[in-house]
Order: structure tokens, then C-alpha cells, then sequence
């Protein structure tokens, strides 16, 4: 089974939420930011561009075929 760009794409921005949560529990448990919040919203800015732009080349594909 072919993994499409919409699937990888939702994945994508499942784990940038993932991420994002966990750095905004880390912010509210240690009261500050830290270096290990610092590189979870980074992973989780990551994540979900290439979430974005994976859903966006689906799109695009799908556009290309139907004028085809």
C-alpha cells in the first residue's frame, strides 16, 4: 500500500500538535522555557510545514490529474 502526500501530510501535522502540546505542558510545569522547550517547538514548526505543504502537493496532484 502507497503512502500518499495526504496521509504523510496529516501525520505531519498530528505530530506538530503533538509536539506543540507537550511544549505548552512543559511551559506550565516548569514555569519558564527551557532548551528542551525550545526544541520542541522547533520540531513541532517543522512538522507542521511539511504537514502543510504535503497536503498542498496533494491537492496539486489531484488538479493536475482531473485536467488531464
Amino acid at each position: 500500500m502507497r503512502r500518499t502526500p495526504l496521509l504523510s501530510g496529516i501525520i505531519y501535522i498530528i505530530l506538530g500538535i503533538l509536539f506543540t502540546y507537550i511544549a505548552i505542558q512543559n511551559i506550565q510545569r516548569n514555569e519558564g522555557w527551557g532548551i528542551f522547550t525550545y526544541f520542541l517547538i522547533i520540531i513541532a514548526t517543522f512538522d507542521l510545514g511539511t504537514g502543510l505543504r504535503m497536503v498542498a502537493i496533494h491537492f496539486k496532484i489531484i488538479n493536475n490529474k482531473q485536467r488531464k
